[in-house]
């Protein structure tokens, strides 16, 4: 008996005689059999013009004021272009247990070849990949319920409509410079976004809060945590009828510049909404999954439990998975009859590659990886602080770590023109990408995959150290003239 499936009649055989027929003249003709065939030839010049030609100007492009990268093939840490150079990557925290992983690439391969179907049938995978999430979360959290999605925005889109439908509010408490996604509902609540340029600025049902941040924000001490939070406290008395529906913050900001909140922080803004009857969304989208090296969610440095976790971008490591992971009480309020359905979201071929991803983290030790290189990397870059000044702060957990640059340690003026230009001679002479955030946009952002290890962590500060006694930009030059790296 074949293991494929039976035939199913006269249609399946025209169907298999169609293909056949059509793979024949295709090959009688000469032409190619498949789109293989066409990219070979396309050097980057080609693709570049096509990208320009059939895509937004919107969607940017890395290095695009230098010479942009057509990344065709990567291995762990790694990646390679068509020429076949090799790049180190600090900053894809997609693949999160390395690029290409085999063991990854191997369960997406068997899966799919087998079956890829939406969610309203039973599949093993999805079932036993919200097992296995469940079980990462702390004991008595009450965090159990899972709901598998396609995207970070689409798991912060999700939680906001939980929380909705728990507080019947819709106030909700943001921290500035924070990103939460591009839908419509998550622009609404990133200040990353609508405070930017072409943003559509802040709607009245959303309060915005300071940014904790202890290197250049308002409060500094040791009681930055309680006095951040009562901003957050205030803007829930603030809040419509003094009720909120939520408050979300990433667990560590990282367009915001590398923040992770002070000691005692979200302990007392929990506390604050949680009396204003709102529930607490702990965003983890990037730094989930052992990232901080000591804890597997960050939001567990804080010693809280949220009500409402999220998570995307490395579930799949590289697959469009997502999730959102909530208590029964909340879930609960959402089941009011209007059915939630998404086609694609858990399916067998991207929880097949979460469940790999998960057997990989814990197989290879990468959280542990993390909180030791880590530890050795925020080291060495302190020890580099040292003798190069233009280096302001050095912050972050596990593999998760900023380098903010300062023309003055004093007024901590941003070296805005100068990270730039680090940033893209790091790629054009060392060959290691990096990525440059915060609101002033002088903080080179590390987020490796976790096999990143202690050699490549050195390769970086030589490299760093190099870029930084050379640095060409003169400030007296106006920064106008600066071209601006995009990453």
């Amino acid at each position: 008996m074949s293991r494929h499936a039976p035939d199913c009649g006269p249609m399946r055989r025209v169907g298999v005689l169609s293909a056949q027929l059509c793979a024949a003249e295709g090959a009688a003709a000469g032409g190619p059999r498949g789109f293989q065939e066409k990219t070979k030839p396309l050097d980057k010049a080609e693709v570049l013009a096509l990208r320009h030609r059939h895509t937004s100007a919107a969607q940017s492009i890395s290095y695009a004021n230098t010479d942009p990268l057509m990344i065709v093939r990567g291995a762990g840490a790694r990646l390679y272009d068509e020429s076949g150079r090799e790049f180190l990557d600090t900053r894809n925290n997609v693949c999160h247990v390395g690029h290409a992983h085999p063991r990854v690439a191997k369960a997406v391969s068997d899966q799919v070849a087998l079956l890829n179907t939406n969610t309203r049938y039973l599949h093993p995978n999805l079932s036993l990949l919200a097992q296995r999430l469940a079980a990462t979360f702390p004991k008595r959290s009450g965090l159990e319920v899972c709901f598998f999605v396609n995207s970070g925005s689409e798991a912060n889109d999700l939680a906001m409509r939980l929380a909705f439908a728990r507080t019947k509010s819709r106030q909700v408490v943001v921290v500035d410079h924070g990103y939460h996604g591009h839908t419509v509902q998550t622009l609404e609540i990133s200040p990353y976004k609508f405070d930017h340029k072409g943003g559509e600025g802040q709607k009245r049902n959303v309060h915005k809060v300071p940014c904790p941040d202890t290197f250049r924000g308002p409060h500094r001490g040791p009681d930055a945590g309680e006095r951040y939070a009562e901003h957050v406290a205030a803007a829930c008395q603030r809040a419509e009828g003094g009720q909120v529906a939520a408050f979300i913050v990433e667990s560590g900001m990282s367009v915001g510049g590398v923040i992770l909140p002070p000691p005692g922080y979200l302990t007392r803004c929990y506390e604050a909404v949680r009396a204003a009857g709102g529930i607490c969304v702990a965003d983890e989208v990037q730094v989930g999954f052992g990232r901080f090296g000591e804890h597997f969610w960050a939001f567990e440095q804080q010693g809280v439990t949220p009500d409402v976790v999220t998570m995307g971008k490395p579930f799949g490591n590289g697959m469009p998975l997502a999730a959102v992971v909530t208590t029964k009480a909340v879930a609960e309020a959402f089941h009011n009859g209007l059915e939630y359905f998404n086609t694609f979201g858990g399916n067998p071929v991207c929880c097949a590659a979460g469940l790999a991803m998960l057997d990989v983290l814990r197989d290879e030790e990468l959280q542990e990886n993390a909180a030791k290189v880590g530890r050795h990397l925020r080291s060495s870059l302190q020890s580099l602080a040292a003798r190069r000044p233009l280096i302001g702060d050095i912050r972050g957990m596990g593999l998760f770590v900023g380098i903010e640059f300062v023309r003055d340690r004093q007024t901590l003026e941003p070296a805005t023109p100068e990270t730039s230009e680090v940033c893209a001679r790091m790629k054009e002479e060392h060959q290691i990408l990096m990525s440059i955030d915060g609101p002033h946009d002088n903080v080179l952002v590390m987020k490796p995959p976790m096999c990143f290890s202690v050699q490549d962590a050195d390769t970086v500060v030589r490299a760093l150290d190099a870029v930084l006694a050379t640095l060409k930009y003169d400030a007296s030059v106006s920064d106008s003239k600066v071209g601006h790296t995009p990453t």
